[in-house]
C-alpha cells in the first residue's frame, strides 16, 4: 500500500487536497500544485471559493500572479464536497480558535468528516491545523474509521505544524523545516515523501502527539518571552531606565540571549490561542496549572490597557483630556507587513480609547478596503496630511510604509509603542 502511495508522490501523479484555504492552507496549495501535483483546494466559504475561481488572493504572501500560474496549471477550489473523492493526498488546515478559553474544534471535527466521507484505500491524510497533543490519534482517527476504514492498515495519518510566519520574506514555507510524523512507521515515510516533495528540510518525530506539542512549544516560547519584555518595559518606565537600549545591549551577546521586544500586546492565530491549548490540555490531563502560560496570558492581555494608561498620561502632560482628542492609528494588523489582523492588540487599544471618548482614525495600507467594513473609525491614507490632522499619533505596527521622519515631522505628538522612532521622536514617548 504505501509502496503505491509513495509511487504516486514521487511522479506527482497524486491527487492532493486541502481542506481550507487561508493563511496557511492557501499556501499550501500553491506550493503542492508548483511541484506539479493535481491540487483541489476545498472551502467552506463562497466569498473566498469566488476570489481563488478569479484569480483574487486574500492571503497577502500569495500574489494573484501566483494564484494566476497555479490556475493555470490545474488547480481548482471547491466548496463542494463531492469533487474531493478520489483524493490521495489531503490536508487539513482549518482554524482552530478558543470558546471562552476552551478549544473549538469544530472546524477540524467537521473537516476530518467530509474526508470520510470520501476516503479510499491507500490514501494519506494529514492535520496540520494548530491543537493540543493526543488530537490526531483520540479526534480525527476514530472520526476517519468511522469511514469503515481502519488507520495504519487501510490508510495513512500524521500530523505536520504548520509554520507560516506572514511577511516574512526571508522564511516561506519552502526553505522553513517541516516536522512530520505518523500514526505508524508507514504512515510517517507517506508524511514525510509529501512534505519532502514541497519543502528543503523535513524533520521527522515519533509520534503526532509529539509533533502537536513541537507547534505549542515553539509559540508559548515565543509567547512567554514576549510577556517577560513587556513586564520589563513598564517596570522599566517606572525605574527611568530605557528598555530599547537595555534590549539593545543585552543583544550584543552572542550565545545564551535572545533578543525579543515589547509592544501593544500580541495577536494572529498562534500566541494568543496556542499556549492556551497546551495550559489547558495539561490541566485536563494533569490537574495542574500551566503557571507560565497563565502568568504570560496576564501580562499580554493587559497591554493594550497599559498603552490606553500611558497614552492618557501622556496627554495630561499636554493638557488634553483623551475624551474629543483626534487620535490616528498607525497599523492594525497584529503583525508588520501582513493584513492579517486576527486577535489584534491595536483594535483592543481602539475599543478603549474609543469608550473614552477619543476621536479615532486608522491608517492600515495592508489591510484591503473590502475588510474595513463595519469598524467604527474612518480609514485615511499615510500622508502629512492625515499626520497633521491629528492630535496624537500611535505607532501600534511597524509596518515598512510607516516613514518615521514622516511621522515625526508632521504629527503633533506621538506615541511608538514599537520603538521604530527612536533617535527620531522629539514630542511624544516611546513604550
Amino acid at each position: 500500500m504505501t509502496s503505491s502511495l509513495l509511487g504516486r508522490i514521487d511522479d506527482r501523479t497524486a491527487r492532493v487536497v486541502i481542506v481550507g484555504q487561508g493563511y496557511v492552507g492557501l499556501p499550501v496549495a500553491m506550493r503542492a500544485s508548483e511541484v506539479g501535483f493535481p491540487v483541489t483546494g476545498y472551502e467552506v466559504d463562497p466569498r473566498r471559493v469566488t476570489a481563488l475561481r478569479e484569480g483574487r488572493s486574500f492571503v497577502e504572501d500569495v500574489s494573484a500572479e501566483r494564484l494566476g500560474h497555479a490556475l493555470q496549471n490545474g488547480y481548482t477550489v471547491t466548496d463542494a464536497s463531492a469533487d474531493l473523492v478520489g483524493f490521495d493526498v489531503a490536508i487539513i488546515s482549518v482554524p482552530t480558535p478558543l470558546r471562552d478559553g476552551v478549544p473549538d474544534l469544530s472546524y477540524v471535527e467537521s473537516a476530518v468528516q467530509t474526508l470520510a466521507e470520501v476516503i479510499q484505500r491507500g490514501a494519506l491524510v494529514v492535520l496540520e491545523s494548530t491543537t493540543y497533543p493526543g488530537t490526531t490519534e483520540e479526534l480525527v482517527r476514530p472520526l476517519l474509521e468511522a469511514s469503515g476504514l481502519v488507520a495504519g492498515q487501510d490508510f495513512f495519518l500524521g500530523y505536520s505544524p504548520e509554520r507560516i510566519d506572514p511577511g516574512n520574506p526571508r522564511w516561506t514555507f519552502e526553505n522553513t523545516p517541516k516536522v512530520v510524523s505518523g500514526i505508524d512507521a508507514e504512515s510517517c515515510r507517506a508524511v514525510e515523501a509529501f512534505y519532502g516533495a514541497l519543502v528543503e528540510k523535513v524533520v521527522p518525530v515519533a509520534t503526532p502527539a509529539e509533533a502537536e506539542l513541537v507547534k505549542l512549544l515553539e509559540n508559548t516560547f515565543r509567547h512567554v518571552n514576549i510577556a517577560l519584555v513587556n513586564e520589563l518595559a513598564m517596570f522599566a518606565e517606572d525605574l527611568g531606565v530605557d528598555i530599547w537600549s537595555a534590549i539593545d545591549a543585552a543583544s550584543s551577546k552572542p550565545f545564551g540571549y535572545m533578543r525579543f521586544t515589547p509592544g501593544p500586546g500580541v495577536g494572529g492565530h498562534c500566541l494568543p490561542v496556542d499556549p492556551s491549548y497546551l495550559s489547558w490540555r495539561v490541566r485536563r490531563r494533569s490537574g495542574h496549572a500551566f503557571r507560565f502560560v497563565e502568568l504570560a496570558n496576564d501580562v499580554n492581555e493587559h497591554m493594550p490597557d497599559y498603552v490606553v494608561t500611558r497614552v492618557t498620561a501622556l496627554l495630561n502632560r499636554n493638557v488634553r483630556p483623551v475624551k474629543g482628542t483626534r487620535i490616528l492609528l498607525l497599523g492594525l494588523a497584529y503583525k508588520a507587513g501582513t493584513s492579517d489582523w486576527r486577535e489584534s492588540p491595536s483594535l483592543m487599544v481602539a475599543d478603549r480609547l474609543s469608550a473614552l471618548g477619543a476621536s479615532l482614525t486608522a491608517c492600515d495600507p495592508h489591510i484591503p478596503v473590502v475588510q474595513r467594513q463595519g469598524l467604527p473609525f474612518e480609514f485615511v491614507e499615510f500622508d502629512a496630511a492625515a499626520l497633521e490632522a491629528c492630535d496624537l499619533a500611535i505607532l501600534l505596527v511597524d509596518h515598512p510604509e510607516f516613514e518615521p521622519e514622516l511621522i515625526c515631522r508632521h504629527a503633533p505628538l506621538v506615541f511608538d509603542t514599537k520603538g521604530g522612532l527612536r533617535g527620531q521622536l522629539l514630542n511624544g514617548e516611546i513604550l
